[in-house]
């Protein structure tokens, strides 16, 4: 198999905790690590979660998810700053947007490529939206099925006349994801029946195994999340990797490079043992991992009340979100019937923050 020249991204995400210093301490440090790029998360909680979420599981624990985006907003200046920061480094900036505040944020920065992460998958209108913008576009595939895939290239060609770059991130979206899970001989699967360069997004702890496989099968994209300190306060900062491991995996990548497919997944049964070596590649076939099965249709995006609404109340847009449901609340519909309900009428009470369905209008 011809190997796709590399493309390694550093996930800062939220770790900089909405300190400018630290953000830039973050860039730095990933670019000398060997980062090509690294991406962060513009936040606006409204735009994520209903604030009758509740509490969620993460790494770090069980935590008011809410309150703690509310707690990481910020403004364009900072972005700009961290855009800024990444030039003056020699890397690229990356960003993913949640909704249309946080969309409006990043085209007034004007990024060069938008990454949508794996619960936007599914948000029919934001995929709409940046695939207006021409630009190029890492698409993470985490808690989604085939059919979820095909549908969101589908809109994003649509709209873009099949002139956006799009690459495809294999994801598992779990924290940390066992690396059994990543069924990595998809990545071919999935670049072939889609006609695009597949990479891959890692929430396994180890920095060597899935990125170098991920390599072997084709990935031209190696997405990572970085921090400075494990035991720094970040959301993600406990499955990320520090600077020593992912100058690690760099390295690692960059010897693969030497070496055919065959020769790499050699070395790696030699490394991590041949049992592991064949969970961690998989069988090739879609389908959810046992380490995702729960969150589908939760950590995705589905139609929700964003207040009260009474039965017989007819349905406008500032009566309704695109959020995430986790764990307490009801799902709702698929995104994309947002604009079908819009005009219809509450078929009996829906109380804020669950999801509306069918039979609710």
């Amino acid at each position: 198999m011809e190997k796709n020249p590399l493309f390694i991204i550093a996930e800062l995400g939220t770790s900089h905790g909405g300190d400018i210093v630290k953000a830039r301490e973050l860039i730095a440090c990933a670019a000398e690590a060997g980062a090509d790029c690294i991406k962060c998360q513009i936040v606006f909680a409204d735009e994520i979660l209903h604030p009758k979420t509740g509490n969620v599981r993460l790494p770090g624990g069980i935590i008011p998810l809410y309150e703690v985006f509310k707690s990481l907003e910020n403004n364009e200046n900072f972005y700009k700053e961290m855009k800024n920061e990444a030039e003056k480094q020699g890397i690229h900036f990356l960003a993913t947007p949640f909704g249309p505040k946080s969309a409006a944020l990043l085209k007034k920065i004007e990024p060069k490529a938008i990454k949508i992460a794996s619960p936007e998958l599914n948000y029919t209108n934001l995929l709409k939206e940046i695939a207006s913008w021409g630009l190029p576009i890492y698409l993470s595939s985490g808690v989604s099925t085939l059919g979820d895939i095909e549908e969101a290239i589908s809109i994003l060609n649509e709209v873009s006349g099949s002139k956006t770059e799009l690459t495809l991130l294999h994801c598992v979206t779990s924290y940390p994801a066992p690396p059994e899970d990543y069924n990595l001989r998809v990545l071919p699967y999935l670049s072939g029946i889609f006609g695009i360069k597949t990479g891959i997004s890692d929430h396994t702890l180890d920095p060597v195994l899935v990125p170098v496989l991920g390599y072997a099968l084709g990935a031209a994209v190696i997405e990572k999340h970085f921090c400075i300190s494990r035991n720094d306060p970040g959301l993600d900062d406990l499955i990320a990797l520090e600077p020593d491991a992912f100058t690690k995996m760099c390295t690692a990548l960059n010897q693969a490079a030497a070496l055919d497919s065959g020769q790499i997944i050699m070395e790696m049964k030699k490394e991590f043992g041949p049992e592991l070596v064949e969970k961690t590649l998989g069988n090739g076939i879609k389908t959810l991992p046992s380490s995702e099965k729960a969150n589908y249709g939760r950590t995705n995006r589905s139609i929700h009340a964003l207040r009260d609404i009474a039965e017989g109340e007819i349905l406008e847009q500032e009566m309704i979100g695109i959020l995430r449901t986790e764990k307490i609340l009801r799902p709702g519909l698929h995104p994309r019937w947002e604009n079908s309900i819009l005009g219809r009428k509450a078929r009996t009470s829906i109380p804020a923050g669950e999801g509306i369905r069918f039979e609710d209008i």
